[in-house]
């Protein structure tokens, strides 16, 4: 492990990022073809119990890095987590709050799929502390929720949301894809209505794109073409904007309540990762050195290690280009723009931000401002290209 700091004073030039925690839960009912996460379907139902005990113990390890900071937030992330037995993640969020001062209004999200939201389940988790939810609804349309391979169906996934909105949730999440195998702009466009009928406080509304490891990778279905989806996506980014969701990021549309987690990711914040496969990005106030941490993958490994006081499968510094490149990687993503005094966290000078991206600024891809970087409506739809022009590795380097 690096050296830590354990007074935050001693840094000289450059304050410490605000801190987040995610915690991955890994357990689902199955797997859906088109998921890379690290998930695990439940043969048999998971030792809630030992892994949370896992959990903490992981917690315990990485306390070091937290060096005196309070957190920023809480995700609960997966698989599915809304499997969990609500007592029990009420019991890990306690063991939290006793190893970790939180912010005041700290937001706690969890993710839920439909089928296993039941009204009684989350009632006790708004008594937990958690006071956002993310609920997986991807399709309000029966077939192509099974050409996706999920659990649920729409009815379901209109139940789970008004059961939200019953125990108290006043800050909901819907995830919603489109662009799914043999759908239409009109079905697309439909689900998007539907949703925003709900009147959730954000939705994330993104394209399915089919990444390796899956089984839509090797077995690909029929998908919409480019032009067909581009045109989709134009038309549902109005609808969206006509209904009073503001889009902040690529795929993250707000009715006045953002997600304050995820901004900590596009802002190049810190965040402690606990649970298998979990990774974090931390920096250390002794010399400002940025690392990223991950753990054990597989569920009973993790366990195993954990307890005998090694989930941390590897650690590494990021050197300054990487540094660079994923901040950009994140902040290029937040429609409003971002600050040049936020590329500080890579414990660089903000001159070479104007080097690194000079050729999309000539081209009119991002916007240079006094104090602001803002990507165009171009910018943001060529964003891939803008990215891999400033892999840290590229001959322009």
């Amino acid at each position: 492990m690096y050296p830590i700091a354990t007074n935050v004073t001693q840094v000289k030039k450059y304050s410490l990022p605000p801190l987040s925690l995610y915690i991955h839960l890994p357990w689902c009912v199955s797997k859906c073809p088109y998921c890379d996460f690290n998930s695990h379907a439940a043969r048999t139902p998971p030792d809630q119990i030992r892994y949370i005990r896992a959990l903490i113990a992981d917690l315990e390890h990485d306390l070091p890095y937290v060096q005196n900071r309070p957190l920023h937030s809480i995700f609960i992330g997966g698989g599915t987590p809304s499997l969990f037995d609500a007592d029990a993640v009420a019991m890990l969020l306690e063991r939290v709050k006793a190893h970790l001062k939180l912010k005041p209004n700290c937001e706690i999200t969890i993710e839920a799929n439909p089928e296993s939201a039941s009204l009684a389940k989350l009632k006790r988790l708004r008594q937990a502390g958690v006071n956002r939810i993310s609920i997986g609804i991807q399709s309000l349309n029966d077939k192509l929720l099974t050409n996706i391979g999920r659990a649920h169906n729409a009815k379901r996934a209109v139940q789970a949301f008004e059961n939200a909105r019953l125990a108290g949730f006043a800050n909901i999440n819907c995830d919603l894809m489109f662009g799914l195998p043999e759908q239409t702009e009109r079905q697309a466009l439909s689900d998007l209505t539907s949703v925003i009928i709900l009147k959730p406080e954000h939705i994330s509304w993104y394209q399915l794109t089919i990444e390796p490891n899956t089984l839509f990778y090797t077995r690909k279905p029929r998908l919409p073409d480019d032009d067909a989806v581009w045109q989709l996506q134009l038309a549902g980014i109005q609808t969206l904007k006509e209904s009073g969701y503001k889009r902040y990021e690529v795929s993250a549309y707000s009715h006045h309540k953002p997600c304050l987690h995820n901004l900590n990711y596009w802002q190049f914040g810190d965040y402690l990762g606990i649970g298998a496969g979990a990774h974090g990005k931390l920096t250390l106030a002794a010399g400002y050195k940025i690392v990223r941490t991950h753990k054990h993958r597989l569920p009973e490994r993790y366990m195993e290690r954990t307890m005998e006081n090694s989930s941390c499968v590897g650690i590494r510094r990021l050197d300054a280009p990487t540094a660079t490149f994923e901040f950009l990687l994140n902040a290029l993503r937040l429609t409003e723009g971002f600050s040049r005094e936020l590329f500080s966290r890579t414990g660089q000078n903000d001159s070479l931000l104007e080097q690194k991206l000079s050729p999309f600024i000539d081209k009119k891809w991002i916007i240079s401002e006094k104090h602001l970087l803002k990507p165009t409506a171009y910018g943001i739809r060529f964003l891939n290209e803008i990215l891999l022009y400033c892999l840290p590795d590229a001959s322009n380097t």
